[in-house]
């Protein structure tokens, strides 16, 4: 007899992802919407955690309200949580550390592990909402190396101005151009640059775009979490074999 056994509110979501308080639209391949993933996930809203506030301001400042919510994941049903910003790695440790699951708060998280992979003197480089915003202790609290090349999209028409100021309303064709110019500009001004991690979650959907431009590897919080959460749920794969020990249930 197979016992199947409870704990949660609800099952078959492993995922659970603490978004900022935002009113910004979300397109396909955005963090928010949710037709991005292919798996089910939890949303919990972390009331006051504004982009500007995250991201231009002192992030620390919320995390009792993150952890707050990561428990509210936690009781719904997820194993594991993310964030839909990659500044919030500067709360990392107190996050994890007060939740007891695996907690993924920053697309900066992966620069060590894609640097591994490349070959000697290449470097990973990273596209950001805001390179004034983004510090040596962000790129630490990363386990990232705090000279790692960075380049903004601050001067861009609209996707840094749009998303911390939070309009209700933008063109994403001026938001794709923005991210074009910037991965331009990392790989003429960085010639070593082997492959490229995405900070903000929100560039999730120009990343074919970028690796198109510049015939290197992109990153984003999209590859970081589908990574994570194979780790939660790992893919069975049925063996053909007619042996009952390997019956686990």
């Amino acid at each position: 007899m197979q016992m199947e056994y409870g704990g949660k509110t609800v099952f078959g979501a492993s995922v659970g992802i603490l978004m900022l308080e935002t009113q910004f639209p979300r397109i396909y391949g955005d963090i928010a919407n949710a037709q991005t993933w292919p798996f089910p996930v939890h949303y919990r809203v972390v009331k006051g955690a504004t982009p500007d506030l995250v991201v231009r301001n002192d992030p620390t400042k919320l995390v009792d309200a993150f952890i707050t919510e990561g428990r509210a994941l936690i009781e719904m049903g997820a194993d594991g949580l993310t964030t839909n910003c990659g500044f919030l790695a500067l709360i990392q440790d107190q996050v994890k550390d007060a939740l007891g699951v695996p907690v993924a708060t920053s697309s900066l998280m992966q620069i060590p592990m894609v640097q591994a992979t490349l070959p000697a003197g290449k470097r990973v480089g990273v596209m950001t909402i805001s390179k004034e915003s983004l510090t040596s202790e962000h790129l630490r609290a990363a386990g990232a190396p705090t000279d790692t090349p960075v380049v903004g999209t601050d001067n861009g028409r609209i996707f840094t101005h749009g998303i911390l100021n939070d309009l209700t309303e933008f063109d994403f064709a001026d938001c794709r151009l923005d991210l074009l110019d910037a991965a331009r500009d990392l790989v003429t001004n960085h010639k070593n640059i082997g492959a490229i991690v995405l900070e903000c979650t929100n560039m999730v959907p120009y990343a074919a775009d970028i690796r198109k431009l510049t015939g290197l590897p992109v990153y984003s919080i999209y590859s970081f979490v589908t990574w994570f959460q194979a780790g939660l749920v790992p893919r069975r794969f049925p063996l053909e074999l007619d042996d009952p020990r390997l019956n686990l249930g």
